[in-house]
């Protein structure tokens, strides 16, 4: 049965589930519920009683530099929840301890642990486990030989973030500590338990890609660990595969490359988007010389991209061979070549034959490992195949673009045939599938507009149709992390991304009631509103209704704590920033009109950027609220608002 226990320890009163099925809550199976009478009575197993802690962490004594560090910051988070922190011990301690938490795998837990199986079969399958005595914290942990530095699962770090977050109640809700909610408590008890879990989707760090690893337009490394997205086992790229083989084998290989209508193989349309002859087995061999060239470089490598380049409806080879490959039953669509186009089959086939070619290669040459071939279903091949299958050991990426845009058609399609039926299309043939959309910029996405809440629950049900389709793998191009404006939107993506069969609805009010407590219902209204005025934002009025929703939050909390005043503030830097780039474009659209010589306009609109808007975006204190990187005057991605981005044709 599985219940909520209470352990009484002073004023504060501990509730810790004794199993957790899924996030945020028990699920009741009534074939488990006996009589009271028929229940015996369980020890509970005590690890922090009235701020004294009663039991040391144990490290695996073989763990990685990240189990190591995730086994310190859980006594870290046990010390803030409840003053008291428990020694850490890498290694076995000189005796048993008579009360420990163990991370990761230790031999003797088979001992400390005989009803429970210690072994873990699936790809980054976690265990959390206690009796009355002891508690494991484990997960499936793989690298090469005896070097920690080509891990590639990472199943211990994971099952600490997990139990920090479901049995210990921490929540990260954006990166920074202003993001960081802990419930504080006396005593940690639980009645006997065990949890078990594997994410089935195994690529997650594509969500937040930017802070998948430092540096670059990096917001929130720590932040994406914590919300188990950083070390995911299938990493894969969201590119093409071959846009430097023209520059590395034209001069030596030009039969490496497709033949085109006019007899030459000339790398139409360009260099960086030539497309190969596929069936030439010299391909095949250089592909796989450059997967052993990868693997020399990067050992954790399991996935290795095959996927053509772009400008999808160009320039691909019209050989004989190629083209037996293609079925005649396939969708006509539109192709061209150097001064000739023409309607042809879609290349699904082709492709997915070229996928099957190089995995059964890679599957000869490493027969004892778990490696993929990794291929884009993209503008020409996105529909299913007719005949061709994808191997076991061959991914297909769907660059199926309903994100945000559930009835979005692909427009290459002569039948306007909707993006999600050729991903489900793809659930039906393939056993391992990506979902990899391109975003755009949907309601100023990219410079952080809320009135992306608009689509709060389409997400949520778009998570969840991914997952029913055989979708192990995310890859969104791309998110932004404008988190003052998005926090909600990306905390539930992060959450779904681990399970995407989690309630996502319930998730959201968790990240309302966790983060703004009393005032969760305002700041709750204050996404509502903007996207129930999607399309009419950006007037003085628009705004100040905004900031009213912020002013009664406040006003919510002022015998509050006074952390939720911080992350009231967070939001109001994005509110504030969004004013300003309204108000830049204001100045831009008077100097788009004017004469050019007249530059007061322009002026007042780059003076915004750098004396308003650039100083919210490098705050010390809330650094992660805008992302200055990518929106920087330069890029072009706030197109219209900054004087040096223009493009003087109106």
């Amino acid at each position: 049965m599985c219940k909520i226990m209470g352990y009484s320890s002073g004023k504060v009163s501990v509730l810790l589930t004794m199993c957790i099925v899924a996030f945020y809550g028990c699920m009741n199976n009534e074939n488990d519920v006996v009589a009271d009478a028929e229940v015996p009575e369980k020890k509970m197993l005590v690890l922090v009683e009235n701020g004294e802690s009663l039991a040391p962490i144990v490290i695996a004594e073989e763990a990685t530099p990240k189990t190591q560090r995730a086994g310190e910051e859980l006594a870290d988070y046990m010390e803030r929840i409840t003053g008291a922190r428990p020694e850490i011990f890498t290694g076995m301690p000189p005796a048993v301890p008579e009360k420990a938490i163990w991370v990761g795998y230790q031999a003797h837990l088979d001992e400390l642990f005989p009803q429970t199986d210690l072994n873990l079969e699936y790809p980054e399958e976690i265990l959390i486990a206690a009796n009355e005595n002891h508690l494991v914290i484990a997960g499936r942990d793989r690298w090469d030989g005896e070097d920690p530095a080509t891990q590639n699962e990472f199943g211990t770090v994971n099952a600490v973030y997990t139990f920090l977050q479901d049995y210990l109640d921490v929540r990260w809700l954006w990166p920074g500590e202003v993001g960081t909610d802990i419930i504080e408590k006396e005593t940690i008890a639980f009645e006997p338990f065990e949890y078990r879990y594997h994410p089935q989707i195994r690529s997650r760090r594509g969500i937040l890609r930017m802070s998948a690893t430092e540096g670059g337009y990096s917001q929130s490394p720590e932040f994406t660990r914590k919300q188990r997205l950083q070390l995911d086992s299938l990493t894969a790229g969201g590119g093409h595969a071959f846009g430097d083989w023209w520059e590395r084998f034209h001069e030596d290989h030009p039969e490496f490359f497709a033949l085109q209508p006019d007899g030459t193989r000339s790398g139409y349309p360009s260099p960086g988007n030539a497309k190969l002859c596929q069936t030439n087995p010299d391909v095949w061999d250089q592909w796989m010389k450059d997967v052993k060239d990868q693997l020399s470089r990067n050992p954790q490598q399991v996935v290795f991209n095959a996927s053509p380049n772009d400008s999808w409806a160009s320039g691909h080879c019209i050989c004989d061979d190629c083209r037996e490959w293609d079925h005649p039953d396939a969708e006509l669509r539109r192709f061209g070549w150097e001064g000739v186009s023409q309607d042809y089959y879609a290349l699904s086939d082709r492709h997915v034959t070229f996928a099957n070619t190089l995995a059964r290669k890679l599957r000869q040459e490493y027969p004892d490992e778990e490696y993929y071939v990794l291929m884009m279903a993209y503008g020409h091949s996105r529909p299913v195949p007719i005949e061709a299958v994808p191997d076991d050991n061959v991914i297909i990426s769907s660059v199926a673009n309903f994100i945000f845009r559930p009835d979005n058609a692909d427009r290459g399609s002569p039948n306007d045939t909707p993006h999600r039926v050729q991903f489900s299309g793809w659930g039906d043939v393939a056993n391992h599938l990506f979902w990899r959309p391109n975003t755009g910029n949907p309601y100023g996405w990219r410079r952080g507009d809320p009135g992306i809440a608009y689509y709060f629950d389409q997400t949520i049900e778009d998570f969840r149709f991914i997952a029913e389709n055989n979708c192990i793998g995310i890859f969104i191009d791309t998110v932004w992390e404008h988190y003052s404006t998005h926090a909600p939107l990306y905390y539930v993506m992060a959450q779904m991304a681990w399970n995407p069969y989690v309630d996502g609805h319930e998730v959201l009010q968790d990240f309302y009631r966790r983060g703004f407590g009393n005032a969760a219902g305002e700041i709750e209204a204050y996404w509502n509103y903007f996207a129930e005025n999607i399309d009419n934002h950006g007037t003085t009025e628009y705004y100040n209704q905004a900031y009213d929703f912020l002013d009664r939050a406040q006003e919510a909390v002022e015998d509050e704590p006074e952390i939720y005043t911080e992350r009231i503030d967070f939001l109001r830097i994005g509110l504030d920033y969004l004013r300003y780039l309204a108000e830049a474009r204001e100045h831009m659209n008077r100097f788009k009109e004017s004469d050019e010589q007249d530059t007061a306009a322009a002026d007042a609109a780059r003076e915004l950027w750098l004396e308003k808007i650039k100083p919210l975006a490098q705050d010390e204190k809330y650094p992660s609220a805008i992302n200055w990187g990518p929106i920087r005057p330069g890029h072009g991605r706030v197109g219209g608002t900054y004087p040096e981005d223009l493009r003087r044709k109106w």
